[in-house]
């Protein structure tokens, strides 16, 4: 199977993009960009996402048994490259607030859900975390959407998609 025309066919599937927290008990901060997050049950309340295996920050989501979604709000790209992006300090200049569990939540997203991991998954070459949210906060607005390579735009207004379509 071609990889290449194989993610380009899973991209059409458009997604919220998220940047996932963390921080270990002997302090270090780690964060990364992801679309690949989805809840799982309400009752108990599980969420899930996935990190690459080969990525620098496993060894650091594996050993800190928590983290933090934080869904990004549509003015928030900047914060989704900065944490794709591999750099010594992602944090530097990003304004955080610590959730009530002590994690690095990211001021102004739409959302964030504090979890501690329940478990973990291999999934190929990626690992998939699954977590109870301990903690929520949402705030609302519009989404940062990521579809086709690319971030997109997301139109609540039908008025404007029923004049483009007519």
């Amino acid at each position: 199977m071609a990889v290449k025309a194989l993610r380009e066919a899973l991209g059409q599937y458009a997604t919220g993009v998220a940047v996932v927290t963390t921080v270990t008990p002997a302090g270090d901060r780690a964060g990364v960009t992801v679309n690949s997050f989805a809840s799982v049950s309400l009752d108990p309340p599980l969420v899930l996402w996935c990190l690459s295996g080969r990525s620098p920050s496993a060894i650091t989501f594996l050993g800190a048994g928590q983290f933090v979604i934080n869904v990004l709000a549509a003015d928030q790209e900047h914060l989704s490259r900065r944490f794709a992006t591999p750099m010594p300090d992602k944090f530097a200049g990003v304004e955080t607030r610590p959730t009530e569990t002590g994690l690095p939540a990211l001021t102004g997203t739409l959302a964030h859900f504090a979890c501690q991991t329940v478990t973990v998954y291999d999934g190929g070459d990626h690992l998939i975390f699954v977590g109870r949210i301990e903690e929520y906060q949402r705030s609302g607005g519009e989404p940062l959407v990521f579809h086709s390579g690319g971030y997109r735009e997301f139109c609540t207004d039908l008025r404007m998609l029923n004049q483009v379509g007519a």
